[in-house]
């Protein structure tokens, strides 16, 4: 009896441990700061992107981070800061940067510097679906603070080609429905280009303020990303001849 009393004692101690541990993570997370945005930015690796294309993708991203209009952007919202994570996707998606805080110039310095070192990810196909699927499961429920917008920045050269069981546009409605927007940054390039607006329009675009913002070619990410950020950020649209606007 003294041993079936002891048992149920170092249960309910073990019990009660762990429910204090639960308590005190869940205040953790309560108390972490607020945040303007929460910004998944997801960038095609495919076999289309090669070494040069690769990095004018990453430097044009850390610039970006760092341009003075962007950083404004940043600090000048409501809460004073973003939360950032990065995507890379192919036949396969990776989380490549895991949640960042930016909140001051040294954040976007450190982040910036981060994105920069990356190692190249590389893969055959464009799976679309799989990496709306991934980010949709593992990256937007660890997002660590509370966001007042979720946002979804997706750029590539081309269109799903991996044949999924759930279309792209499946997923991306199950993102809008929870309450993230997904925006599309095509970069024409190539004959797929012509028409690969359009299809980001259809497949990839949604949610409150969604909107599409073309690079003419991997030259020209760098400025795109930057403008799309300004928006993402800021929440003040471009004029519609800039960027193609969900109604």
């Amino acid at each position: 009896m003294i041993s079936k009393a002891l048992g149920g004692l170092f249960v309910g101690l073990a019990a009660a441990t762990l429910a204090a541990i639960s308590v005190s993570t869940a205040q953790v997370v309560e108390q972490q700061p607020e945040v303007d945005t929460a910004l998944i930015v997801s960038v095609d690796v495919s076999n289309s992107v090669d070494e040069n294309r690769y990095k004018l993708q990453m430097e044009g991203i850390a610039k970006a981070l760092e341009d003075p209009e962007v950083l404004k952007a940043i600090l000048n919202g409501p809460q004073g800061g973003i939360l950032v994570s990065m995507v890379t996707w192919a036949d396969k998606p990776r989380l490549a940067l895991p949640w960042q805080r930016i909140a001051s110039a040294a954040d976007a310095a450190a982040v910036a510097a981060k994105v920069r070192a990356l190692p190249r990810q590389t893969g055959e196909f464009t799976c679309v679906s799989g990496m709306l699927r991934s980010i949709s499961d593992k990256v937007v429920p660890q997002i660590p603070a509370k966001a007042m917008r979720v946002i979804v920045d997706v750029s590539g050269d081309g269109r799903e080609n991996c044949n999924p069981d759930e279309p792209p546009a499946s997923v991306r409605d199950e993102l809008n429905a929870s309450g993230v927007t997904v925006n599309g940054l095509p970069i024409l390039e190539g004959d797929e280009g012509a028409t690969l607006e359009q299809w980001y329009r259809e497949n990839v675009m949604g949610g409150p303020g969604s909107f599409i913002l073309p690079a003419n070619g991997f030259g020209d990410f760098g400025r795109a990303i930057r403008q799309k950020f300004m928006i993402e950020i800021s929440g003040n649209p471009l004029p519609i001849k800039e960027a193609r606007a969900s109604d």
